[in-house]
């Protein structure tokens, strides 16, 4: 080896060394639970009701494989899937999937409320330890004065099971409206910081007021990425006042981790939607960040230690 070659290599060797040690000395990421996926696939023979054929980004098979591909480097140990097909055979197709995918912690389900068929199916479902609520639209929030819808999600609390709220804006005043008529059931509301008050975080206190002090009131930071001129927006100080806004509207004790995946492909890689909210908690301490990775997961949905998430131990 001449000369030229050995000083090349000395400083090759000495950069990858500086590499590996800068690589060590940086902490691992939080544990989390996504408590926001959406697992399908619109080969199977029936198709899917959502998403439709025309969405280029969505209409593939969307997968827990792929998942965990693409959030195991950020020590994601476990997901909560939330239903978003209306067919009611495609809540066993998820707990199907979830047999031989332990990476899956619980199962957000999707049934009418008010419905015939409610009961028998609720109960039929919630014998799998993995059922643990059941997501409702705006649409279906809003009819809960009617006494079959009223008696069909009193059976959800007494199951000891969950709601998740999804509707923007125009869900607060139903779901007070249901927190109030079911003051145990656990009620996690989707997709905050909400599009409505994007440039006005400070319009979240006025209306997050009320609900925003019921105990079993828990708040899902799933919506935070935004774009312009078609590109994600990297600066973190652009996200703080709004996620400032919640942290102190729910405290640290209610509010938790969420992706909406592969929804939030539409705005940004997995890896960008957790870095916005992973640097944001960062100049939190660790306890809260823990609270709002995985902790809270736990009290939101009561889910299963299984695969990867089990060294969590809640």
């Amino acid at each position: 080896m001449n000369r030229r070659d050995f000083l090349v290599s000395s400083a090759a060797a000495t950069l990858a060394a500086r590499t590996a040690l800068t690589a060590a000395a940086q902490p691992a990421p939080i544990p989390a639970i996504d408590t926001h996926t959406h697992f399908y696939n619109p080969t199977r023979g029936q198709g899917v009701p959502w998403p439709p054929k025309t969405d280029e980004i969505l209409y593939r098979a969307h997968l827990p494989a792929e998942f965990r591909g693409i959030s195991a480097d950020l020590n994601v140990l476990g997901t909560v899937v939330v239903e978003a097909s209306e067919w009611v055979g495609d809540n066993d197709w998820i707990l199907n999937l979830a047999k031989t995918n332990p990476g899956i912690v619980a199962f957000v389900g999707h049934l009418v409320p008010g419905s015939p068929e409610f009961a028998a199916n609720l109960k039929r479902l919630a014998a799998d330890p993995l059922f643990r609520g059941l997501r409702l639209r705006g649409n279906y929030l809003k009819t809960i004065s009617d006494a079959a819808v009223a008696a069909d999600l009193k059976r959800v609390a007494d199951l000891d099971l969950s709601i998740d709220a999804l509707g923007g804006a125009a869900i607060l005043e139903p779901t007070l409206a249901l927190s109030r008529l079911l003051p145990s059931l656990r009620i996690v509301i989707n997709h905050v910081p909400f599009a409505d008050w994007d440039g006005n975080p400070a319009a979240m206190r006025p209306a997050f007021a009320e609900l925003a002090r019921r105990p079993n009131v828990f708040a899902k930071i799933s919506n935070v990425a935004r774009r312009v001129n078609n590109q994600p927006i990297d600066d973190p100080a652009h996200y703080r006042p709004a996620l400032d806004t919640l942290c102190d509207l729910f405290g640290p004790d209610r509010i938790v981790y969420g992706s909406n995946w592969p929804v939030s492909n539409r705005i940004a890689p997995y890896a960008t939607v957790h870095r916005i909210v992973a640097e944001y908690f960062a100049t939190k301490d660790r306890a809260t960040a823990e609270k709002y990775f995985w902790r809270n997961s736990h009290r939101a949905y009561r889910w299963l230690p299984r695969g990867a998430a089990v060294a969590l131990n809640p």
